[in-house]
């Protein structure tokens, strides 16, 4: 939910974390892509069975956003999940495979390759 509520702010994190020499990079990598998948499995739950709140003011995703994610994930496929660590569309994408009832094991592999490739980016370039 980092990108929805806050942005920007794992990847300050992150790379702040990539300053400090005791770190290992792959732990720094492990540990934030984990955390960030996280967000996205809160994400996918909310969409599976707690929908009937998405007119709540907490709720991670407008209706608008919601619909627009749903259309993209329709059209696309399940693969489209590898951009869940875009800002603004991630969340609704990984709303939108719980509320179409993606398979689980599915929505945590390209999740979780997606936001690996964020933050191994990251470390890449912040190294």
């Amino acid at each position: 939910m980092s990108a929805t509520l806050l942005f920007g702010l794992s990847e300050a994190a992150v790379i702040a974390a990539l300053q400090n020499p005791e770190l290992p990079r792959g732990i720094v990598l492990l540990v934030a892509t984990a955390g960030n998948v996280c967000g996205a499995v809160a994400t996918f739950v909310l969409g599976r069975f707690f929908l009937r709140f998405e007119a709540r003011r907490w709720f991670p995703v407008s209706p608008e956003n919601r619909a627009r994610a749903e259309a993209i994930f329709r059209r696309y496929g399940q693969p489209v999940l590898l951009l869940s660590w875009l800002p603004l569309i991630g969340d609704p994408l990984t709303l939108a495979a719980g509320i179409l009832r993606m398979p689980w094991l599915a929505f945590l592999v390209y999740v979780t390759i997606g936001k690996a490739i964020r933050y191994g980016l990251l470390v890449w370039v912040f190294g």
